[in-house]
């Protein structure tokens, strides 16, 4: 006889999928106010044909919404060195360019000076992922800088290392 099976806890999913190492991602644009950016953590290749990345913005998002107003966004893939730029792209309410050196991507959003890689992209769809929302973004240019490493997040905390995570 099969064992029963509850709900599944937010504190335990994310926990058991902390095990999951995962890059972070800071994703741009260029609004009507200025430049605009989050952190992301969802980031994901789609589609090679088409080109096709995605990622997935928390539901209570205020800065998604000015993204998706721009239609054009560029996806910063942070590097190892990246950890202060992480932290302050997924504060709210603050002036997250202050200090930040960019420069603009083709479609005019900033691709964050040092990124290990960034991805130029329009938005081709978005879809229901709960209490985040599933952004798909059409890749129109791209490039990387191979002598920079990835910004790595794993268990809670940056980087990869043996031992219990940091509380």
């Amino acid at each position: 006889m099969g064992a029963s099976v509850g709900p599944v806890s937010p504190a335990v999913m994310r926990e058991v999928l902390g095990h999951f190492v995962s890059g972070i991602v800071v994703v741009t644009a260029a609004g009507p106010d200025g430049p605009c950016g989050f952190t992301c953590q969802s980031f994901a290749s789609l589609s090679l044909d088409p080109p096709l990345v995605s990622f997935a913005p928390a539901r209570t998002s205020s800065t998604w919404p000015r993204i998706r107003a721009a239609g054009t966004f560029c996806v910063n893939v942070l590097a190892a060195d990246h950890q202060e730029l992480s932290a302050g792209f997924a504060r709210s309410g603050v002036d997250k360019f202050d200090g930040v050196s960019w420069r603009r991507g083709p479609s005019g959003a900033p691709v964050l000076d040092g990124v290990s890689a960034w991805i130029d992209c329009t938005l081709w769809n978005e879809y229901d992922g709960g209490d985040h929302t599933i952004a798909v973004g059409h890749v129109l240019d791209l490039g990387a800088d191979p002598a920079r490493l990835p910004l790595l997040f794993y268990r809670g905390r940056y980087g990869v290392t043996s031992g219990p995570p940091q509380v």
